[in-house]
C-alpha cells in the first residue's frame, strides 16, 4: 500500500480535473468522491475529499472551501515515466492545452525525450522518457 500520497488542493474544479487527468492517461480511474454535505447535488466546488489514480498512482483532492486563494507552484511537480514516444508527445499535447509550457519537449542527456508543462488548472507536471540503456 501507497504510504505518501500527493493531496492537491483545487479552486471549484476538483471534479472537473480528475476527469480530465483519468481521460489522458492509460490505467487511470476516479476511486471515490465525497461532496460537501450541502452540496449533495454535485454542484461545482462541492468536494469534500476524492480519491483517484493516474497510471495505477493514487492522487488525493478536494475543492478549495476557506475562500483563500492558494495556487499552485511548479516549485512542486508531478513526475510521469512515459512508456513510450507516442505517450508522452500526447499526454504533454494535452497537457500544455490552455496551459503553460515550462521546458519543450526535447532530448536531455538523462532522458530520451522530456518536457515540463503547467497545466491549466496550475499543476506542474515533469514529463520524462527514459533511455535505454
Amino acid at each position: 500500500m501507497q504510504k505518501i500520497t500527493t493531496f492537491l488542493m483545487f479552486p471549484g474544479t476538483a471534479e472537473e480535473a480528475m476527469n480530465y487527468y483519468t481521460s489522458i492517461f492509460n490505467q487511470s480511474e476516479i476511486i471515490h468522491i465525497t461532496y460537501h454535505e450541502e452540496n449533495k447535488d454535485k454542484q461545482t466546488g462541492s468536494i469534500l475529499h476524492a480519491v483517484f489514480s493516474l497510471k495505477e498512482q493514487t492522487f488525493m483532492c478536494i475543492d478549495n472551501s476557506n475562500g483563500n486563494d492558494i495556487p499552485f507552484t511548479p516549485a512542486m511537480s508531478l513526475f510521469v515515466t512515459c512508456d513510450s514516444r507516442e505517450e508522452i508527445e500526447t499526454v504533454f499535447g494535452k497537457l500544455a492545452q490552455d496551459g503553460q509550457v515550462l521546458m519543450p519537449l526535447a532530448p536531455l542527456p538523462t532522458s530520451e525525450k522530456f518536457g515540463w508543462v503547467e497545466d491549466k488548472y496550475g499543476v506542474s507536471w515533469q514529463l520524462n522518457l527514459a533511455k535505454n540503456e
